[in-house]
């Protein structure tokens, strides 16, 4: 019973991610994304079948920034990921806004630069809510949840 409560509790946690965005609504904006973006899953199975000039976005949520594998990513975005930027709802929603003057603020780099040109004017908190439905639960909360389970004895 502990373990179901536990279970429930930690679920409800998660639930934040999704609050603020609109599935649907992100499904629909990310058209403008996908000029340059896919979302390819882990078994190569196209969920929308996009650009290849910015990286898949798939399993966004809680990755760290400029880390998905076989993309050549800009050092500014680089080093703001090493720095411990990870997209979560609200770094994603301010860096399509302004990804360069984000990078900027993130890397304490006055001259960060980013490759990713466009700026999203608003919309940004529903494609997150979109790419978090369609993307694994991020590795930090799964993380979070097996060291909150109840060790067995």
């Amino acid at each position: 019973m502990k373990l179901f409560v536990a279970t429930a509790f930690i679920s409800l946690l998660a639930v934040p991610a999704f609050a603020e965005g609109d599935i649907a609504k992100g499904e629909k904006a990310f058209k403008k994304c996908k000029a340059c973006h896919s979302v390819i899953d882990a078994a190569g199975e196209a969920i929308v079948k996009g650009g290849k000039t910015g990286p898949n976005l798939w399993g966004l949520p809680g990755r760290a920034a400029g880390s998905a594998e076989g993309f050549k990513y800009g050092k500014d975005i680089v080093a703001a990921g090493e720095g411990g930027l990870v997209w979560n709802e609200e770094s994603f929603t301010a860096f399509v806004t302004d990804p360069k003057a984000y990078l900027r603020e993130a890397t304490g780099n006055g001259k960060a630069k980013s490759k990713m040109s466009f700026k999203l004017k608003k919309g940004g908190e529903d494609i997150y809510a979109f790419l978090a439905s369609v993307s694994p639960a991020p590795v930090a909360e799964e993380t979070e949840e097996a060291a909150e389970e109840p060790v067995s004895n």
